[in-house]
């Protein structure tokens, strides 16, 4: 059987063992990509402090996991065009098994850490595999699946991180009475189910076929005269939305824990409304990612880009334009969690837009770079700005998302052809 989705294929009873396969393995992998992404936030104060020494209203506490978490930006952005480029060269199957070791060992060693900056060097190499699995799991369902589908498969993808992120949170509160660094030792779990994708999950067609008797193009191909236009588009939404979005989902916690009715409880109440704020934010990404995918069948991937970001920034431009109750700010935060469901639809609108054997690079590549930008904003206000106002750093944030919806009209509807040298403008 072809393992190319065929154009009859109605319903989940008409798909090959092929694609319940690739489907089940780039759910998995990312669902962990969530896990092991969030399990820092979680315990960075408390751990850090404790590397250091210091209490956890220290400034160099808040200035040091700062920097880790910017380490983790960048490896995120750098994992994304690096495993992006071996997805092209070695496949999307073996890549994907590549990525997920890679962010389970680190993320498993970081329990080992015994400074911040061997914490910091766990957390960037854990990145790389955590920016790499987007794009080729993206790439790999983008190229099995039906095309007709993959509004849907973007929000069910979205939603395994959002479930990730979940799952992280309950293995935090199941592990609250033991040290932080324990908690990273859930990290490992991913690299069990690489045993099975390295057996079940042979690699695509498209892929296979694209490189017989082909050579893969040189990274450079995507500012080629050819692809360039698209690589450019690609780039600027994403750089300018992700670094709003990285800033809000970093120093949520800060501005939870600002909030009058929470800053008067004890360090544990403060640290239960955090995660409980990380839970209405997730979800209402649930809800957003297939808000999304519902809209994209509607109207087209453009459009739905262009509203749903400025949905984001009239979601963050209210909130932050003034302070509302505890309660009041869980629900702004579900609604921006919604808005959140955008970056879903990336996951098969962006892939598609590059030849076959540029698709994993070009799209990890462009994807993750506003990573780095987000990476100096957090380095900035966390070192500084050791008194910064984070309501009124979010609320100039959330204007990065106009030009970034604008942008998003632009965008190309259909797919680019294999072939490097023909057009995708």
């Amino acid at each position: 059987m072809s393992q190319t989705a065929a154009p009859e294929i109605k319903n989940l009873r008409d798909l090959s063992p092929h694609q319940w396969k690739s489907g089940i393995a780039a759910w998995l992998g990312w669902l962990f990509d969530g896990l092991d992404m969030h399990l820092y936030t979680l315990v960075w104060t408390v751990f850090v402090a404790q590397l250091m020494s210091l209490p956890e209203s220290a400034p160099e506490v808040g200035q040091k996991g700062s920097i880790i978490q910017a380490a983790f930006l960048v490896g995120w952005a750098l994992g994304g065009g690096f495993f992006g480029r071996l997805g092209d060269v070695l496949g999307r199957s073996r890549a994907l098994i590549l990525t997920i070791l890679t962010y389970a060992a680190f993320t498993g060693l970081s329990f080992f850490a015994q400074n911040w900056w061997q914490l910091m060097l766990c957390r960037f190499l854990s990145a790389l595999g955590i920016g790499g699995e987007w794009a080729v799991g993206a790439s790999l369902l983008s190229e099995t699946w039906p095309k007709s589908w993959r509004p849907w498969i973007a929000a069910v993808l979205q939603s395994a991180v959002n479930c990730g992120v979940l799952l992280a949170c309950l293995a935090g509160w199941l592990m609250a009475d033991l040290e932080p660094r324990y908690l990273f030792l859930v990290g490992i779990l991913p690299a069990l189910i690489t045993l099975w994708i390295r057996k079940a999950v042979p690699e695509t067609e498209a892929w296979e076929k694209a490189r017989e008797g082909q050579a893969v193009p040189r990274v450079a191909e995507l500012f080629g005269p050819k692809v360039r236009s698209t690589t450019w588009r690609v780039l600027i939404i994403c750089g300018v939305s992700l670094t709003a979005h990285w800033a809000f989902l970093f120093w949520q916690a800060k501005v939870v824990k600002g909030l009058p009715e929470i800053a008067a409880l004890d360090k544990v109440g403060q640290n239960e409304a955090a995660a409980s704020a990380l839970m209405w934010i997730m979800f209402g990404s649930l809800i957003g990612n297939f808000i999304a995918g519902g809209l994209a069948k509607l109207m087209g991937y453009r459009k739905t880009v262009f509203w749903m970001l400025l949905a984001y920034f009239a979601a963050m431009f209210t909130l932050f334009s003034t302070t509302w109750s505890w309660n009041a700010t869980l629900w702004w935060f579900c609604v921006i969690g919604a808005c959140q469901g955008v970056f879903g639809l990336f996951t098969m609108c962006l892939p598609p837009l590059f030849p076959t054997l540029l698709r994993t690079t070009g799209a990890g590549f462009c994807y993750n770079i506003g990573r780095i930008i987000a990476a100096f904003g957090t380095v900035f206000f966390g070192i500084y700005k050791s008194n910064v106002d984070v309501r009124e750093a979010m609320y100039f944030a959330a204007f990065l998302f106009i030009p970034a919806a604008f942008i998003g009209l632009l965008l190309p509807e259909r797919e680019a052809v294999d072939e490097v040298a023909a057009p995708v403008d």
